[in-house]
């Protein structure tokens, strides 16, 4: 296809205080083995307060030909930014990144090929997640976030070797006459609004394809207390939506951590309430950390301490994220107002 051909390309980057992450990320995408005078980059900015906006005037000057535009979200959330952004997009297709990643030189062309050739609504690549620091926890919560153990059948955490229909995307690049067709992001919806969006797509019969030709390389924080904070936030979030929403905007993945938290939580206390109980509830857990163990021992091989960390950070991924998911769901009930 000749350049002329090639489809005008709208890269849409919501943050906020991203100063440690953002010089890397815009440098990547202007990099990419793409027309530069075929994309253009709108950086959407929640009112940052570091010297992100800083980063951002210094790229613009120097952005190799590429349109950079800068404009402000008043309101500082995602779903906010990103309609913000689609609305002032000039581009066929508009991908939406985030700034703690690095995309692949080739990120942007084979997630364009890759949609043309499908057809597909949405399409998006492979997230290689790398972690902050690399001391032995950090390293440990790093390979937790890419276990199928951990993350369920998240394909675009876990990695695929072929190209596959999928119910979301890192990355996400969209057709523009998508959001034409069943609107913007909900702005109600602090976190999980992509989620929502790509339930929403595909309720219309809307494709999702990954291609693991597009690779992206994610920095996650691997602090413990921010693991777990993190953790309880995408559970809340996983099922808050629905104070909103007269629909369910999650996948079933996304609700095994609330059945397994009820478990421990009722387990636990009928185990004080009813006899012998107590045996059965132990037999489950140990059930549970044999899996655990089973799931660590591909990463015994970078360190022995793995065999009894990790199956401790699986534990707490799965535990803060259903008790997250319990809160979200209680407050969902209480204060329910569907719009």
């Amino acid at each position: 296809m000749t350049v002329e051909k090639l489809p005008y390309v709208s890269v849409i980057l919501p943050c906020r205080n991203e100063e440690p992450f953002l010089a890397a990320c815009l440098d990547s995408i202007i990099a990419n083995d793409y027309p530069k005078d075929r994309m253009e980059i709108i950086l959407v900015d929640g009112l940052s307060s570091d010297q992100t906006l800083a980063i951002a005037e210094s790229r613009k000057a120097n952005r190799e030909g590429v349109s950079l535009s800068i404009i402000q979200n008043p309101k500082k959330i995602f779903p906010c930014a990103v309609n913000l952004g689609i609305k002032q997009a000039l581009g066929d297709y508009i991908m939406i990144i985030g700034a703690h990643a690095v995309y692949d030189k080739l990120y942007l062309p084979a997630i364009i090929e890759t949609a043309m050739r499908t057809g597909a609504e949405n399409t998006g690549g492979v997230l290689i997640t790398e972690g902050l620091n690399q001391s032995l926890v950090g390293k440990a919560i790093t390979q937790v976030l890419s276990s199928p153990f951990g993350v369920g059948n998240s394909t675009f955490r876990t990695g695929s070797d072929i190209e596959t229909e999928v119910d979301t995307v890192f990355g996400g690049c969209y057709q523009k006459s998508v959001f034409e067709k069943i609107g913007l992001f909900n702005e109600n919806l602090v976190s999980t609004s992509d989620m929502d969006f790509n339930t929403r797509l595909q309720k219309t019969g809307g494709k999702i394809v990954l291609t693991p030709a597009a690779k992206t390389h994610y920095f996650t924080r691997t602090d413990f207390k921010k693991f777990v904070r993190n953790n309880f936030r995408n559970g809340f979030w996983s099922l808050y939506p629905l104070r909103f929403l007269n629909y369910l905007p999650v996948r079933f993945r996304h609700l095994i951590p609330l059945f397994f938290f009820s478990g421990l939580l009722l387990g636990g206390i009928l185990s004080c309430l009813i006899p012998y109980l107590w045996i059965a509830f132990i037999a489950c857990m140990a059930l549970y950390f044999c899996v655990a163990v089973a799931a660590s021992l591909k990463f015994v091989r970078s360190n022995i301490l793995n065999l009894f960390l990790m199956p401790f950070l699986f534990f707490m991924l799965h535990a803060t994220y259903g008790l997250g998911s319990l809160v979200g769901l209680t407050r969902a009930v209480t204060g329910r107002t569907i719009r």
